[in-house]
């Protein structure tokens, strides 16, 4: 049986929230960002044209684009409205991979005998416009990298299939950018190769592939000719994850706690990161001294950053710790996960504050997790 994979993308969904707020914005050069020292979140087709693109500093985007309107952004509405989308479309398909707050893999194979999948892809892409008022883009195809693919080529609002036929054709005269796998990096390499569409990326003998990029060259040769085996993940808001910490003699000493509680949390939003997961729901546990065991949970705007989490995490805390009595365990746990790049709080936080991120989480994967970190939670 053919496969049918679709993928589907809310066309610039930050902006496309805020104009459901304030049609004032329609056509208009519109930057999602947090101030003069952040950097850009999302942007508008409008103000794409000018050169602004995602994560460029909101000075240098206004320099190109001094007509553009500034958004902090909220990414408490944008999360609660790709939660909506999620639950128009769940509704919808057999299997649904949340991939990020929004993109989605459809996996509707076999459902030719009953719909015409590309029939039933625009009647879902239909509803979650009117339910919404979002505009989203689609293509179907075979597997999750050509649909990909197609989708990007068709933006903004498009509908597309690729047929299996057809794919190597579609693919030939498009550059090796559009691969998923393939980063600035890798394509300055291949560039100074002179190889730099996807038709002549996949004339390479997969050995030489091999030689330039490791084993990501048998999987960058199937990409360039439109083959990928990749499954949809069913999406589960049950994904988790989460530690604890039972103390060897229970405790009163709420500073402690206050610290093993912040250095759970960089923990674990160091881990998010690295597996590109973004979380969208906090929980705290304590089991007091006679095992008496409370959970208290929030929803929160998706991210993975460290201080975002450990608020909400001490709010938490306060909140589910309300006898004076000993705790014998403490636990986190992150749920509601999607895939996605680190959002970085990008509408509050500064260039500085993400620099340091980054670098924090380069010495983490070069010497250990635990060779640096907030002061707090070092305090046992």
């Amino acid at each position: 049986m053919e496969r049918a994979i679709a993928h589907m993308d809310l066309d610039t969904f930050f902006v496309s929230c805020e104009r459901l707020k304030n049609s004032g914005l329609e056509k208009q050069p519109v930057i999602i960002g947090g101030g003069d020292r952040g950097v850009v979140a999302s942007c508008s087709y409008e103000a794409r044209y000018f050169g602004v693109r995602s994560a460029m500093p909101i000075k240098m985007a206004l320099r190109l684009c001094p007509e553009a309107k500034v958004i902090k952004g909220d990414m408490e509405y944008y999360s609660n409205m790709s939660h909506l989308v999620t639950e128009v479309i769940q509704e919808k398909v057999p299997v649904l991979e949340k991939a990020s707050i929004d993109e989605f893999y459809l996996d509707l194979s076999g459902m030719d005998k009953f719909f015409g999948c590309f029939q039933w892809t625009n009647e879902i892409v239909d509803a979650v416009t009117k339910n919404t008022g979002l505009p989203i883009s689609f293509a179907l195809s075979t597997n999750k990298t050509v649909s990909k693919i197609g989708t990007g080529e068709s933006k903004p609002t498009g509908r597309l299939e690729v047929k299996e036929a057809n794919i190597q054709n579609f693919l030939n005269p498009l550059s090796i950018k559009k691969i998923p796998m393939v980063g600035p990096e890798t394509f300055n390499l291949f560039s100074r190769l002179g190889v730099k569409t996807i038709k002549t990326l996949s004339e390479m003998p997969v050995d030489v592939l091999n030689q330039l990029v490791g084993k990501n060259g048998t999987v960058l040769w199937k990409k360039s000719h439109g083959i990928d085996e990749t499954p949809v993940i069913p999406y589960s808001e049950r994904k988790s994850i989460s530690t604890e910490d039972t103390f060897a003699q229970d405790t009163i000493d709420i500073l402690k706690i206050r610290s093993i509680l912040s250095g759970m949390v960089e923990k674990l939003a160091y881990q998010l990161r690295q597996e590109k997961w973004l979380t969208s729901t906090v929980s705290v546990k304590i089991r007091y001294s006679n095992f008496d065991t409370e959970i208290k949970q929030c929803r929160i705007p998706y991210t993975s950053a460290d201080h975002t989490l450990l608020k909400y995490v001490l709010e938490l805390f306060k909140k589910v710790y309300t006898r004076r009595m000993r705790i014998r365990l403490i636990g986190v746990r992150f749920t509601g996960l999607v895939h996605g790049l680190h959002q970085m709080d990008l509408f509050e936080d500064t260039e500085e504050m993400i620099s340091l991120y980054q670098t924090m989480d380069h010495i983490k994967n070069r010497f250990g997790s635990l060779s640096v970190g907030r002061a707090s939670g070092f305090l046992k």
